[in-house]
């Protein structure tokens, strides 16, 4: 059942007093970009919907998917996972109308994305910040007018030689991270289930390399 039906609904439609979380992997729509380095959010956000058994589906907000449920347990933590269907710098606009349309203020956001200060497979869990360059999070503080939610930076490590980081963001991972890439994303995913059920001081304890 959708969370909407269960919220009290502005005459917008809107839900107004959502008390979960809105969980959002970053990443690039498209077959080209689905193996690279830059949408481990998108990897991660499927591993989450998946252990909430439920399929992604489209949004009265554009330009996103959505999954609605439970999260970390039983009964779980009331959550919407979001995947935009725009590119990475675009992402602002669906996640201020995903908090929007929920009635979610910025701090009960976690956003999952890529970062390439982090040695390959390391996390940091944290409240705001800055955005280090990563063109989601400018566009995310753009729309919100504020960097203070949560995120989880999932390492992909630095760019070999001289490469440009974007094009090492947009390739795919090295042969030896690939096999290692599935217990990341796991671990990743748990996570954020730590973060929303046990709070962020206990979530950076565990998880925080």
């Amino acid at each position: 059942m959708s969370f909407r039906l269960r919220n009290r609904q502005a005459p917008n439609g809107q839900v107004s007093g959502y008390d979960g979380w809105i969980v959002v992997g970053l990443g690039n729509p498209g077959a080209p970009y689905a193996a690279t380095r830059h949408n481990v959010g998108y990897l991660v956000a499927d591993e989450l919907a998946s252990r909430m058994n439920g399929s992604w589906k489209s949004a009265r907000v554009p330009r996103v998917l959505v999954v609605e449920g439970r999260l970390a347990g039983i009964p779980g933590v009331r959550t919407v996972l979001g995947r935009g269907r725009c590119y990475m710098n675009e992402s602002g606009g669906p996640v201020s109308g995903l908090l929007k349309f929920y009635g979610a203020e910025p701090e009960r956001l976690i956003v999952v994305h890529d970062e390439i200060d982090l040695p390959f497979g390391h996390l940091r869990v944290k409240l705001g910040g800055g955005d280090n360059g990563h063109n989601g999070l400018k566009s995310i503080r753009r729309s919100l007018g504020t960097g203070d939610y949560h995120r989880i930076r999932f390492g992909v490590g630095r760019p070999p030689g001289r490469q440009e980081p974007a094009d090492y963001l947009l390739s795919p991972f090295a042969a030896a991270e690939r096999s290692d890439l599935p217990v990341h994303v796991q671990r990743t995913a748990d996570a954020v289930e730590s973060l929303v059920s046990e709070g962020l001081d206990k979530a950076q304890n565990q998880f925080n390399s």
